[in-house]
């Protein structure tokens, strides 16, 4: 065990050392490969992610809402599952915490994130995408479409 430790540690100080000659390395520790960058390793890959196929579709209504006071709760920042309100949030009565879709007839191959819930008065079939501002949500409107659930 102390000789994994040691190696870890030999590992850390040879990148801290190797990133400063050079402003981007690209190494790989333990089937890991990333970017150093001073002391950071950014992930290129994650190995341990298989990639996400579409498990099931279905037809539903999205609509747009932001951070306004009246359109959430008294903590408008914060989804449903603790996490800060950001690009590629989603929020949906039905779908896990943490389910991944895609809105393919708007927005390509963009991964959205269920990390919110809406009002209970909400069907399982409408969807909210987050937007940063009261102005795009509502610019946004309502679309009739389909999301791809996706899993492993």
């Amino acid at each position: 065990m102390i000789a994994g430790i040691a190696l870890s540690f030999w590992l850390i100080f040879e990148l801290r050392v190797k990133s400063a000659e050079a402003e981007f390395l690209v190494e790989e520790i333990d089937g890991l490969r990333g970017i150093v960058q001073e002391n950071t390793l950014l992930p290129i890959v994650q190995p341990n992610n298989p990639e996400l196929k579409v498990v099931r579709k279905m037809k539903v209504v999205i609509t747009g809402y932001s951070s306004s006071p009246w359109e959430t709760d008294d903590t408008p920042f914060i989804t449903a599952a603790g996490t800060g309100v950001r690009d590629g949030i989603v929020a949906n009565n039905y779908l896990k915490i943490g389910t991944k879709i895609r809105i393919p007839e708007l927005y390509g191959d963009k991964v959205f994130i269920v990390e919110d819930r809406m009002n209970p008065t909400k069907g399982k079939y409408q969807f909210d995408i987050w937007f940063s501002s009261r102005k795009e949500a509502l610019n946004f409107g309502a679309e009739r479409t389909h999301i791809e659930i996706l899993g492993k």
